[in-house]
């Protein structure tokens, strides 16, 4: 057993090509959360070395392996038991997670680097705290939800519960926070007819938010359960977002609209969301799987 609970593992074999040659290639893990799809990567002994456009080929669904983002796991840096990164299919760094959360928590304990059931983790938007849960489901502490202009970051912004945001010459009312990453939510009356394929990557690139932004669009059907869709920056319209789906029921509660546990229901399955209020951590539990494993040849050498 080495440091922070992490079982020591064997290095897998490598294989071989037919002239007996070792062959070069990038070892994977696919794993879904509600149809968010990773590509998973170990990088807790050999660094991760990956471009921009090397990342885009990775994630690409015709000629890579194909994800809405990649997962990189690695050592720690400060106190907490790993580092794990966030690449979009653009093949941007970005801060947070929700399903990838989860999956980083199935990886490590499949791949024998933890035995732990609740994982300190380190991540450019600050630090998650997940749990394995009995019921083989993860609940993650995704922080405090922020509301100030400069922490989302969104140019104008006042911290109200509602903003208004010029979007192709029509006033869109939206409520902006982050997660650990951006998000501007809005209600619809029904997420099915909601602009998300139109309007989503507009408000992504607008000129407010120097970082782009997540696009959010809930129906609210009852105090208890949310439907939602989210364009996410550098990945379009995913089934499910989870950093979307706290940001969502965060806004509906800033509204009056929910109650403190709340059922919300993306294209690719439900989360559980809870939220207390102002200055709570918000709480959310969902699946998540793997796929398949397999080495990519596209890597460098």
């Amino acid at each position: 057993m080495s440091a922070k609970g992490r079982p020591e593992r064997e290095s897998a074999p490598q294989r071989e090509s037919g002239d007996g040659s070792p062959m070069r290639g990038l070892r994977f893990t696919k794993m879904q959360g509600l149809g968010n799809d990773f590509v998973v990567i170990d990088a807790t002994r050999t660094p991760f070395t990956l471009q921009a456009a090397e990342i885009r080929r990775l994630a690409d669904r015709r000629f890579g392996v194909g994800c809405d983002q990649v997962l990189v796991v690695e050592p720690a840096r400060g106190d907490a038991d790993f580092r794990y990164r966030i690449f979009n299919a653009d093949g941007g760094e970005v801060e947070q997670c929700g399903n990838g959360a989860r999956c980083f928590v199935v990886f490590v304990r499949e791949h024998r680097l933890t035995d732990l059931r609740e994982i300190r983790v380190e991540t450019a938007g600050g630090l998650i705290v997940p749990r394995l849960e009995d019921d083989g489901e993860v609940t993650v502490d995704m922080g405090v939800p922020r509301f100030d202009a400069a922490s989302i970051p969104f140019v104008g912004g006042t911290g109200a519960i509602d903003e208004p945001l010029e979007v192709d010459g029509t006033i869109v009312s939206v409520s902006v926070l982050s997660m650990g990453n951006p998000h501007a939510v809005q209600r619809v009356d029904d997420v099915d007819t909601a602009p998300v394929a139109l309007q989503g990557p507009r408000i992504e690139h607008h000129p407010r938010f120097p970082r782009r932004v997540n696009a959010a669009y809930m129906q609210v059907v009852d105090r208890a359960t949310i439907r939602l869709r989210v364009h996410e920056r550098g990945a379009g319209e995913t089934l499910a977002c989870g950093t979307g789906a706290c940001a969502a029921v965060v806004a509906g509660r800033r509204h009056g609209w929910l109650d403190e546990r709340v059922r919300v229901v993306t294209r690719g399955g439900d989360l559980t969301i809870a939220w207390a209020g102002d200055g709570s951590p918000v709480l959310m539990k969902g699946p998540a799987r793997t796929v398949f494993e397999g080495e990519w040849r596209g890597a460098p050498p």
